[in-house]
């Protein structure tokens, strides 16, 4: 289950940072564009991508993955409500932290059952 926990924390910090985080850190079009049609300053990208690089590094690391787990749930639940802000489409867009928060939250707790324990009292 440790090695099934690594793999999905794997790839969910290659989608954060090289699908997520290296846009906004070039200024890639793909990552102005939407903040613009968010209402969004274009000047907050780079604090997000050095929060989604950030978060991601203190999953990976087991000792920190609870802390960084909860601060990219927050993330996450910043860009659902941006989302439901412009009306976008509920499953692709809206839902897609949840999704990515699922993603992380499994990957952590497969990776190490006590952080379940603690927040759930779940195994004890």
């Amino acid at each position: 289950m440790a090695t099934a926990g690594w793999i999905l924390l794997g790839l969910f910090a290659l989608f954060m940072v090289v699908a997520s985080a290296t846009p906004k850190f070039l200024k890639l079009d793909a990552a102005l564009k939407p903040m613009e049609t968010f209402g969004l300053s274009k000047a907050l990208v780079l604090p997000i991508a050095c929060m989604e690089v950030g978060f991601t590094a203190l999953v990976l690391y087991p000792p920190t993955a609870a802390i960084g787990g909860v601060l990219a749930t927050g993330l996450f639940g910043g860009a659902i409500i941006t989302q439901i802000r412009v009306n976008a489409p509920l499953y692709s867009h809206t839902l897609f932290g949840v999704y990515l928060g699922c993603w992380m939250w499994l990957g952590i707790c497969l990776r190490d059952p006590e952080v379940l324990r603690v927040f759930t009292g779940i195994g004890s």
